[in-house]
């Protein structure tokens, strides 16, 4: 009786806290010049590129995480003139990024109304919490591990063979908007995340057994 049989959880900025509120630190903190990381960032990003560029290969595994954090220090401008140290720049990068225990709590709502609820992640090096997610969520597929990222095709029809689900019973929610175009495009339905309130809203138009506003639950 259910609109979807499962779903898939994008990671960082979807079950976390904001990766740019995380971004917005470590720009302070290291004294960059914001502009600097936004336009290297544009052109890393770009699905137009001829050739991958450093974060297509970052996200792929092609790319070592020394080789990016090297390759990206290069990039950037600090507010006084000095070099960017890029020993551990991703890893202050997101350092203030944390699971979202509202989001979470979703997971298992999902789970405990029999659906399949998984992980379909790009990863730039950053560490995720692999004992919670992998008795959590099933499938995990996180880019560098299988060598393929978002939004390439290639990598939902791999997730979507692992969870064992027709694509269009299954619900890919993200907050990148070409992730979401990718998802739509290999026949998922998608929904762009935003916040934890918005995201359970469209999912309990699909799912009747869900809560859109559980006690307690304002933000």
């Amino acid at each position: 009786m259910r609109d979807i049989e499962a779903v898939l959880f994008d990671y960082g900025g979807v079950l976390t806290t904001p990766v740019k509120a995380s971004i917005d630190s470590w720009l302070a903190a290291d004294s960059i010049v914001p502009e600097s990381f936004s336009t290297v960032l544009r052109a890393w990003m770009s699905r137009d590129a001829v050739t991958g560029t450093p974060v297509h290969r970052l996200e792929t595994g092609e790319l070592s995480i020394a080789d990016f954090e090297v390759l990206l220090a290069e990039e950037l401008r600090t507010v006084d003139g000095s070099a960017v140290v890029p020993e551990g720049i991703l890893g202050r990068l997101f350092a203030k990024m944390q699971p979202d225990p509202l989001m979470f709590a979703l997971v298992e709502e999902l789970r405990a109304t029999g659906l399949k609820v998984g992980l379909l992640s790009n990863s730039w090096g950053n560490t995720y919490p692999r004992a919670r997610i992998d008795a959590l969520l099933d499938p995990v597929v996180i880019s560098g591990e299988v060598s393929l990222r978002k939004p390439d095709a290639a990598i939902y029809e791999l997730a979507l063979d692992r969870v064992g689900v027709p694509a269009d019973r299954v619900l890919f929610i993200d907050d990148a908007e070409p992730n979401i175009l990718g998802a739509r495009a290999s026949g998922l339905q998608a929904h762009l995340h935003a916040d934890h309130l918005s995201t359970r809203a469209a999912l309990a138009e699909l799912v009747r057994d869900l809560n859109p506003h559980p006690q307690g639950v304002t933000a």
